[in-house]
């Protein structure tokens, strides 16, 4: 069974109680500090709007990048290639013969 540990997050000056591994522990700390940096910006940026806009505005923000990167990491096209190149030597021997 893992090792569980019990921390405190702070995000946007609250507190949350979480389980977490102790792999997972500075990930999620690193994590919380990215979110808490992300929404000083937005404050300072950003004067007069709501604590809740800001949240939405860094979820948008992240979630935009988390997107990116899936699809920089999407493999399909490099497989395609490979299968279409593949064919072709393979049609090219054949033909030597």
């Amino acid at each position: 069974m893992e090792d569980k540990l019990s921390i405190r997050i702070n995000i946007a000056e609250r507190y949350y109680p979480l389980k977490v591994g102790r792999d997972e522990e500075e990930r999620i700390r690193k994590a919380a500090k990215m979110i808490n940096d992300k929404l000083l910006l937005y404050k300072q940026t950003y004067t007069g709007k709501e604590p809740q806009d800001f949240m939405a505005m860094v979820s948008l923000d992240f979630a935009s990048r988390l997107l990116e990167l899936e699809e920089k990491l999407d493999e399909t096209p490099i497989i395609n290639e490979v299968v279409s190149l593949n064919k072709d030597i393979e049609d090219y021997l054949n033909n030597i013969k």
